[in-house]
């Protein structure tokens, strides 16, 4: 049979990867946009930060149209970028104060402070001293009401870059030239959410020691503000408790001055709570086995908010692999879920008597919406997009493939894991006859992350050529409550190993895919469980690592301060450390890798890389190594991303496929095969 002949309502058929689309690698890169933190401005209008793969990465602030269907304005001139370096992964790079319509932001390349007028045209003017290389960073700052100055925290590489002290400091704005940080709190490992009761002289706290990570164990604190403004009479409200482990996190004060936060004590999920300060109790908000926050990656993570000044909050939660938008009335305790078109959801920022929500879909790239709710505030009544990461994506839908929620079981007895499963999808072809689509199963980051059914061009990319893809939620995963979370304590390497090839036999035994045709991908963390997938099981042909790690043990020695005592819970003893290292396992390889890295990556510093590489090469496996010039942890610049999915689709092809890809790519060199 012609492998392109006309088959059923005139699709062609050709073998699954093969087939073409106008899904491309540079549209992919195109639609990279990324917004990081959102805030409302003083004439109620939203400001966030957009990052530009166009741009090489660079993130610029932005701010919504007065007018309905605008353009958004930049806010961020050239020549600056808002970025905070703090625990390397950042976050909380600006904050806005709402009466005066000023923006303190940290620019990318110095590591500075700036403070800037938003919409007079002037430049940005420094608020923290030059010291003459980026060695220090700020995030997750606040406007302090009281004293005229900006509390954020601080962390000072300049005596030792791989242990830097993390502080909370504030910043005085009444000047006209820079100054010193004047320190609050201080000792303790980390830091995070300063947050300051605009009634009362207090200010709450989220911090936490090694070897824990924010989401293992972590204590809110309460402080008062002296005349000076020094912190006194200190109270630790939630996570002092030895025998109670929990997490506390993202509290807010009320507009009465009322303490929310978000913690997992009791039932091990992440619920709201609320600190009844006279009688120094805990109460819930609002209990539900689901997740109303996400781990502490990056800075300024906003879950829930309060609208405007009622009594009123705004949240999100995860649920079973989706996102829930919910209003709770504080006064009568009622909750009513909101109808709007997401179903997954990330930070929410309230105004007076409207909302923002950072949200996405299987068929809407991640979008940010403007909500205004109906007099009972009980449903929606208005929903508007005012900003996409991908405003051209809808051309394609088409082409789109709609993920499947799938539970599948794993190793341990009565234990199932989770994924979204992407078929091919492609309305001008279908496979042949008796053929079944290769599968690429893609393993997130983190480890301690969650991966989520939204529209994203780089996996359509994959289905809309003839590929099966799943995005498997392995045991360690969030959005499934602390107990599934710790499923890989000690465990790394087994726990997420084991569920991503239990996940690709059982959609190999549901007679899905072509079991003889079994990639793996993933990033960082991701990029492990792909490497210790090939060194210790047998279930895939190829594999393709972007900033992977290799050796545990040299990433404990060479990684950030942020993540020095990560592996130790991950991971255990020296003996495992060294028996789970892909690297010490070289000869247990038995299949073509392809390896992308920055050069610049501090978490996952490039050594990892080339020596997985040369070692592959001298056991003569096939391998390659890309290496990219300027990019850190996750590539940036969009030229880098579409080279990095050009090129791991044409590998996949050449090794394992059994086809030709349609689209124009010249490989690049593989050793050990060409």
């Amino acid at each position: 049979m012609d492998s392109h002949a006309t088959g059923i309502a005139g699709k062609r058929t050709a073998p699954y990867g093969s087939w073409e689309s106008p899904i491309s690698a540079a549209a992919v890169s195109a639609a990279g946009r990324t917004a990081e933190g959102l805030a409302v401005a003083g004439d109620g209008r939203l400001v966030w930060v957009e990052t530009r793969p166009e741009e090489g990465g660079r993130a610029v602030l932005v701010k919504e149209p007065a007018e309905s269907g605008g353009k958004a304005r930049d806010v961020t001139p050239q020549g600056f970028a808002v970025r905070s370096l703090a625990q390397e992964y950042g976050g909380g790079a600006f904050a806005v104060q709402v009466d005066k319509s000023v923006v303190v932001f940290s620019n990318y390349k110095d590591q500075r402070l700036y403070k800037q007028a938003i919409g007079n045209g002037s430049p940005p003017v420094p608020l923290t001293p030059d010291y003459g290389a980026p060695d220090v960073s700020y995030a997750d700052g606040v406007f302090d009401p009281h004293f005229s100055r900006y509390v954020t925290v601080v962390e000072d590489r300049r005596k030792n870059s791989l242990n830097p002290t993390t502080t909370i400091a504030a910043i005085n704005l009444s000047g006209d030239h820079t100054c010193e940080p004047k320190e609050l709190i201080s000792g303790n490992d980390f830091y995070a959410f300063p947050r300051i009761d605009q009634n009362k002289k207090r200010m709450a706290w989220i911090e936490w020691s090694h070897p824990n990570m924010p989401w293992d164990k972590s204590e809110l604190w309460v402080g008062h503000f002296s005349e000076s403004g020094d912190l006194t009479k200190r109270v630790c409200v939630a996570g002092g408790n030895p025998l109670l482990v929990e997490s506390p996190t993202e509290p807010k004060w009320s507009p009465k001055g009322e303490l929310f936060f978000v913690t997992d004590r009791g039932s091990g999920f992440w619920n709201i709570y609320k600190w009844v300060e006279q009688t120094n109790e805990i109460v819930p908000v609002y209990a539900l086995d689901a997740e109303f926050t996400r781990p502490l990656w990056v800075f300024g993570i906003s879950s829930y908010d309060f609208l405007g000044n009622s009594n009123h909050i705004i949240f999100s939660y995860r649920q079973q692999g989706r996102s829930y938008l919910g209003v709770l009335d504080c006064d009568s305790g009622s909750v009513s879920l909101l109808d709007i078109p997401f179903s997954d959801l990330s930070n929410v920022v309230a105004a007076d008597d409207y909302f923002y929500i950072e949200g996405a879909s299987a068929n809407i790239p991640m979008s940010i919406a403007k909500v205004s709710l109906n007099e009972s505030k009980t449903k929606v009544a208005n929903f508007s997009i005012i900003w996409s990461s991908s405003p051209d994506a809808t051309q394609y839908k088409t082409f789109f493939s709609t993920p499947e929620f799938v539970e599948f079981p794993t190793c341990q007895p009565d234990q199932n894991a989770y994924a979204y499963f992407y078929p091919p999808s492609n309305p001008n072809f279908q496979g042949l006859p008796d053929e079944k689509p290769p599968l690429l199963v893609k393993t997130h980051g983190g480890p301690t992350a969650e991966t989520r059914a939204i529209l994203d061009l780089s996996v359509q990319y994959w289905t809309s050529r003839g590929w099966a893809y799943v995005d498997v939620n392995y045991g360690g995963s969030t959005g499934y409550g602390r107990e599934y979370r710790e499923r890989l304590l000690e465990k790394w390497g087994i726990v997420d190993v084991d569920d991503c090839c239990s996940c690709a036999r059982f959609l190999v035994e549901s007679g899905k895919v072509d079991g003889q045709r079994l990639c793996i991908t993933g990033r960082s963390a991701g990029g492990y469980t792909t490497l210790a997938s090939l060194a210790f099981r047998d279930t895939f042909k190829a594999g393709a690592s972007m900033y992977g790690i290799g050796d545990l043990t040299l990433l404990r020695a060479e990684t950030h301060k942020f993540e020095s005592h990560y592996t130790d819970n991950l991971v255990g003893n020296e003996r495992a450390y060294y028996e789970r290292s892909p690297i010490n396992f070289v000869n247990q390889f038995t299949c073509p890798v392809i390896l992308f890295q920055g050069l610049e990556d501090k978490v996952v510093p490039p050594d990892q890389a080339r020596k997985i590489y040369n070692a592959l090469k001298e056991r003569g496996l096939p391998v390659a190594l890309v290496e990219y010039e300027g990019e850190q942890h996750g590539f940036r610049k969009a030229e880098n991303i579409k080279f990095t999915l050009e090129q791991q689709m044409v590998f996949f092809a050449r090794l394992v496929g059994n086809f030709e890809v349609a689209d124009n790519i010249t490989p690049i060199k593989i050793e050990n095969f060409d």
